[in-house]
């Protein structure tokens, strides 16, 4: 297992955009992205440092390994 890096909030929403994910709104410091196939919505805190859990229960909701979302930072 890969160590985690220590990324900000926008920093994970810019890698996301990159495998399809799309910016659907913001309330308060959460950014909604969705991605229509398959069918899925994630939320990313726009704080300056995600915790580690955060950013790892990020990368698996949308269904990647920690080295494939590393490839996309």
């Amino acid at each position: 297992m890969s160590k985690l890096p220590v990324i900000s909030g926008m920093e994970c929403v810019k890698a996301l955009e990159k495998i399809g994910f799309s910016v659907n709104r913001q309330r308060g410091s959460h950014i909604i992205l969705v991605r229509e196939e398959p069918r899925i919505t994630v939320s990313v805190p726009d704080h300056k440092e995600l915790d580690r859990g955060t950013l790892r229960s990020i990368i698996r909701q949308v269904g990647l390994s920690v080295e494939e979302f590393i490839h996309f930072l």
